[in-house]
């Protein structure tokens, strides 16, 4: 019975937990934030004014992500409770049926009729394990390893407010092109982190990930240094 737990807590984790919220709050804070802060830059303001847009946007995109956050898991909590007292009810009216379900995805699994049927027999005589387990066979979802929305928007909140300060750093101690190539070198060699972070968690090739990362950022920096540059706005502090 221990096998119907391996097909899913590795990718709930990964899908909905909170290794998402932090690389995807890393990764959102770094991009968003040293494409403002080159935007402006390409306007031609003071570096008093970059870092003003650079503290704003920090702080404005990691409130927005963290909300967004916040809802997204409550309500794929809530989904997920909606699904389960389904299930219950389901186990309470139909356990015929759903001992013989239960007993055709160990046979799925590899057993054999007689060992399914046994195995889910056990299972059904708790309610509370047979609810766990159906959900685990049926919607790949763990009751026991439900994400806290709260956690959630907490680091994402925090991860994007790191990736969006990194690239205004050298505007502290800097300023024109040079604090804007810093900007630029900063956030190449973040995005180069947080691509390959992707790489390793999705064991999928940690160089391409990496430099598509980079390569996002870059396009992004373009985009916005050519809107600075065409508006040219020049705002002193």
């Amino acid at each position: 019975m221990a096998r119907t737990k391996d097909p899913h807590p590795g990718h709930r984790s990964v899908a909905g937990g909170l290794a998402r919220a932090a690389v995807f709050g890393i990764s959102d804070g770094l991009t968003s934030n040293v494409s403002l802060v080159i935007g402006f830059a390409g306007g031609g303001v003071s570096s008093s004014v970059v870092r003003l847009a650079g503290i704003a946007g920090a702080v404005a995109g990691a409130a927005s992500m963290a909300a967004g956050e916040w809802i997204s898991v409550s309500a794929q909590n809530e989904l997920v409770e909606r699904e389960l007292e389904a299930e219950r009810k389901e186990l309470k009216d139909n356990p015929e049926f759903e001992t013989r379900e239960l007993a055709a995805f160990y046979e799925g699994h590899g057993m054999s009729k007689d060992q399914a049927a046994s195995a889910a027999k056990e299972v059904m005589a708790k309610p509370e394990l047979a609810l766990i387990v159906h959900a685990r066979e049926e919607f790949g979802i763990d009751p026991d390893d439900m994400p806290s929305a709260i956690s959630a928007a907490t680091i994402s909140f925090l991860c994007f407010v790191v990736g969006a300060l990194l690239p205004v750093v050298p505007w502290f101690i800097g300023s024109g092109t040079a604090a804007g190539v810093a900007s630029i070198v900063i956030g190449g060699i973040a995005a180069l982190f947080v691509g390959g972070a992707i790489g390793v968690s999705a064991e999928r090739p940690v160089a391409r990930l990496a430099i598509r990362q980079v390569l996002i950022m870059l396009v992004a920096c373009g985009a916005t240094y050519l809107i600075g540059t065409l508006l040219n706005t020049s705002v002193t502090a």
